[in-house]
């Protein structure tokens, strides 16, 4: 199939600032719900995480207990790399004063006077559901690893993802409670506990942005909308892959790969996909965008996207005598 130079820079165009509103829309609607649980803002303002995006945050705290909860945009429209404007918003909702810690061979929590929480009587996840039941009624949506709230004219569908705070204290040798690496744990309804680290991804997705000259999140949004476009020529390999994962692959690139044809977008998208297609036996290797978990963690994985990749070499075709 082949496309154009202005065929790409379409793709590649950031979300307008209608859906920058209905980022904050959804932030300050999550925020105004979890008041519910006796939670404040103290009237602080919604910031972004990171110039330059739109991971909005704010934090709360308990009006009358020790509670602390962190709440932001992550996913691609906190990455600015979002190619569907129906798409989610998700929203992670943090709970810092409870938190799942890792510690070095032979150090407990004792070393840093910490203290197990007593069991609840219910978990963070119903008590946001609750309050999302309250403020939205039928409109809540729980789900495995989430709690969904469906959207209308005023906001986007909102994924809430109400998780703990987890602090790796692996590579901490003082003793400070503050030094650790920080990450979010999520326990799915099935049972399934997941970690992630959004935040290290936004902020590893701003860097390599700025070392390739803004061309990174731009082809980013190009490989996105190709899955897309060969997930409706019923292409088996666009559906075996995530938008996550495409996304992380490209992070994993040289930044002189992007570079190369910077002002040509044809070439510099071709110049990506060779790339990848060239080093799909360094698959094994790459991380994620976050920079911590493997992209691909099983051999099923690598296949699926090295599929992909061959797919898209054969998909992506552009004509030479248009520039």
């Amino acid at each position: 199939m082949k496309f154009t130079e202005e065929q790409l820079k379409n793709y590649a165009a950031p979300l307008s600032e209608t859906e920058n509103q209905k980022c904050l829309n959804a932030i300050s609607m999550v925020r105004d719900a979890l008041k519910k649980l006796g939670l404040t803002d103290d009237n602080k303002n919604i910031l972004r995480m990171h110039s330059d995006t739109y991971a909005y945050m704010i934090e709360m705290r308990g009006l009358y207990t020790d509670r602390k909860v962190k709440i932001f945009v992550q996913g691609s429209y906190a990455n600015d790399t979002n190619v569907r404007a129906e798409s989610d918003v998700d929203v992670a909702i943090i709970q810092e004063e409870v938190f799942k810690p890792a510690y070095r061979t032979g150090i407990t929590g004792s070393n840093y006077n910490f203290s197990d929480a007593p069991m609840p009587s219910k978990t963070f996840k119903d008590e946001v559901q609750e309050c999302l039941v309250d403020m939205f009624d039928t409109d809540v949506e729980r789900r495995n690893k989430s709690v969904k709230v469906h959207g209308n004219t005023y906001r986007k569908d909102i994924d809430t993802v109400p998780c703990m705070r987890y602090r790796d204290y692996r590579e901490d040798y003082r003793f400070d409670e503050t030094n650790f690496m920080g990450g979010i744990v999520i326990t799915a309804d099935t049972g399934e506990v997941i970690f992630n680290y959004p935040e290290q991804h936004i902020r590893n997705g701003l860097q390599k942005n700025g070392s390739t000259e803004r061309i990174y999140k731009r082809m980013v949004r190009i490989i996105k909308k190709m899955r897309y476009l060969m997930e409706d020529k019923f292409i088996a390999s666009a559906s075996n892959v995530s938008s996550f994962v495409l996304e992380s692959l490209l992070w994993n690139i040289p930044d002189n790969v992007y570079l190369k044809y910077k002002s040509i977008y044809r070439y510099a998208f071709d110049e990506v996909i060779q790339y990848a297609h060239n080093n799909k036996g360094s698959f094994i290797i790459y991380k994620e965008a976050n920079g911590i978990k493997p992209l691909c963690p099983t051999q099923r994985d690598i296949e699926n996207l090295q599929k992909f990749i061959s797919d898209l070499i054969e998909f992506y075709q552009y004509d030479i005598k248009e520039i």
